[in-house]
């Protein structure tokens, strides 16, 4: 197994301001996004398959006990620790064990010490924020004054990951002070600070740099300082210090990551690959806060490389490893060799995060297609996390493939999962001055100020198992709505204004100006006919077949090549549910979040 068994870093605020920030005014940046993303209570999911992981995600952390939360931090911190074990990585624990020239021997019990509670506190904070639920305002506000008596240089002593628990409890607690009002929640973050800066390493050390050092274990060289500024920025953005964006500056990786990305030059291959996506967040967020372009071109050129090696899912690191530009081989090599291909609820948080900012700064329909190809194909398939820990953590493009859970209790993607999901809604539409963006069609309503007035839109649909979505505008006005066109649509893809064609439909941003009545209605119906998509150049006879954004998954398919014609005859039988006809019975296709137990694949030969 590869070193890269390890877990991920954690995440990232969107810091849309939902109430008054407690004590301290957020902080002017250097440069600020041509778009806006809504704040979170100005989105609300309907029924759907988002909402679904939505609901669940916040009742399962509303669930948990907070002395089982808080017990890794008071048993390092040797105070009283009542409440059960969570188990798996979360737990306090001695038994943690990897033996890099064996890895059948590891034990991962204890790997990480409350790693991820700050992304289920900043979860939870979002959640507050979306719904206003009081209770989860006061679980938010329990688990930061519970956790402040337990801030001690005594947990960070001899830890794994100094780094990379530190970046996520950083979220946590920005989320709780910036969403939900918890004025503690700056008091926690500097006594954190302070109990950890001298643990940390004096720079964004690369894992090179680590193993040069002394160390007494294999795991204390996969700290990750590296991902560290993002969060960093956004607690001084939230007012909560001027120190944080003096540690996010020292924190940035300018001479291994961001100087040869800014260049076109990728040093990405053999890399971690969910944390390298990830700290691309903080070349964004570098860029906003310090006005260099640098920062800008680093994060686009960064996610340009990790698209070029992605699957037809969206999905990319095999293995949790990245690739270099010119390797062919590896991505079809992993079609046989293992069924860790996608580090899901991570990759995909990572993904929602740069392609969401990259969007905002650009406006380029291209990042919202991006995060839509993952949306559908990776995310909105995984297996829901258990009360127990199990949680879904590898999307397996194998070509016999199955769905499973990782093994390990609480492992890193239980974290970005209740993120991601809390963050569906600040996905789906953008704002700005004069109009909304449409970015996603989901069953959903998003309100916004728009030109001085409040603007309300509801959309109602079953895309992309159906072609269509109709939006109702709620509110009379002069302003822009923006619909977001992919590149995939076909030529018969059209807009309607109550029943009225819009012209020049092409893919891209299709922006609609004009004074709205309330009661008027766009539809849109999508040109999403079967296609199929190579895995690469030098595979053009490994295809995936498409719809629209989704994979079509055969479903326990014969082994062999089949004629292309073969493929693109497949028929939709039910909503979820494809259908290819042949002499010896047909083969079913499913999108991946309609797959349970079967056994599928993603690549099909063909002749």
């Amino acid at each position: 197994m590869s070193v890269s068994r390890r877990t991920f870093l954690g995440a990232s605020s969107a810091l849309a301001c939902t109430c008054a920030l407690p004590a301290g005014a957020a902080v002017k940046q250097g440069r600020f996004p041509a778009l806006a993303q809504p704040a979170y209570p100005n989105v609300r999911l309907t029924h759907g398959p988002m909402d679904v992981q939505f609901k669940h995600q916040h009742h399962l952390f509303m669930s948990i006990d907070d002395d089982r939360l808080l017990k890794p931090f008071r048993v390092l911190a040797g105070q009283p620790a009542p409440g059960e074990d969570m188990g798996g990585w979360y737990d306090a624990s001695n038994d943690f064990h990897i033996d890099p020239n064996d890895w059948s021997t590891a034990n991962w019990h204890g790997y990480i010490p409350g790693h991820s509670f700050g992304q289920y506190l900043s979860g939870l904070a979002r959640i507050y924020a979306i719904t206003g639920d009081a209770a989860t305002k006061a679980k938010v506000q329990s688990l930061v004054s519970a956790y402040i008596p337990t801030i001690s240089p005594k947990f960070f002593d001899d830890y794994n990951l100094p780094a990379y628990t530190y970046d996520k409890t950083v979220i946590g607690l920005v989320d709780a002070y910036h969403l939900a009002g918890v004025a503690e929640a700056k008091d926690a973050l500097d006594k954190t600070t302070d109990a950890v800066l001298p643990f940390l390493p004096e720079k964004a050390l690369t894992r090179e740099e680590r193993r040069a050092r002394p160390y007494d274990r294999e795991a204390q060289i996969w700290d990750e300082p590296y991902t560290l500024p993002e969060h960093l920025f956004l607690a001084w953005k939230a007012g909560m210090g001027e120190r944080y964006k003096d540690l996010a500056i020292r924190y940035l990786q300018n001479e291994a990551l961001f100087d040869p990305l800014a260049h076109g030059v990728s040093p990405l291959k053999g890399k971690h690959a969910y944390s390298h996506v990830n700290a691309l967040n903080s070349a964004v967020e570098a860029y906003l806060a310090t006005g260099e372009d640098k920062y800008l071109k680093a994060a686009i050129n960064g996610f340009d490389f990790v698209s070029h090696q992605s699957y037809a899912t969206g999905g990319w690191g095999p293995n949790e490893e990245l690739v270099a530009p010119d390797d062919s081989e590896t991505l079809f090599n992993m079609l046989t060799e293992t069924h860790r291909t996608f580090e899901t609820p991570c990759g995909a948080y990572g993904h929602f995060k740069i392609t969401r900012s990259l969007l905002k700064i650009t406006r380029e329909s291209r990042y919202g297609d991006s995060m839509e190809r993952v949306l559908y194909n990776t995310i909105l398939g995984a297996k829901p996390t258990t009360p127990e820990g199990e949680t879904f953590y590898y999307s397996d493009y194998h070509q016999t493939a199955t769905k499973f859970f990782r093994g390990e209790k609480w492992p890193c993607c239980s974290g970005t999962f209740i993120q991601l999901a809390a963050d569906y809604g600040i996905s789906a539409y953008l704002v700005e001055d004069d109009s909304i963006w449409v970015n996603f069609y989901v069953p959903s309503q998003v309100t916004a100020q728009i030109g001085g007035q409040d603007v309300r839109l509801s959309q109602t649909t079953q895309y992309p198992l159906a072609n269509t979505s109709r939006i109702e505008v709620h509110d009379a006005g002069k302003f822009k709505v923006a619909l977001r066109i992919p590149e995939w649509a076909g030529p018969a893809t059209r807009v309607t204004i109550n029943g009225k064609a819009v012209r020049g439909v092409k893919p891209g941003f299709v922006k609609i100006s004009r004074t709205w009545k309330a009661g008027d209605v766009i539809d849109v119906t999508f040109d999403m006919g079967l296609r199929l998509e190579a895995l690469n150049a030098a595979y053009p006879e490994m295809v995936a077949v498409m719809t629209g954004p989704l994979v079509l998954f055969p479903i326990a398919a014969p082994e062999g090549a089949l004629p292309r014609d073969v493929w693109l005859s497949a028929k939709q039988q039910t909503s979820d549910t494809w259908a290819v006809a042949m002499d010896s019975g047909e083969i079913q296709l499913k999108p991946f979040m309609a797959i349970t137990d079967e056994t599928y694949r993603l690549y099909n030969k063909v002749l």
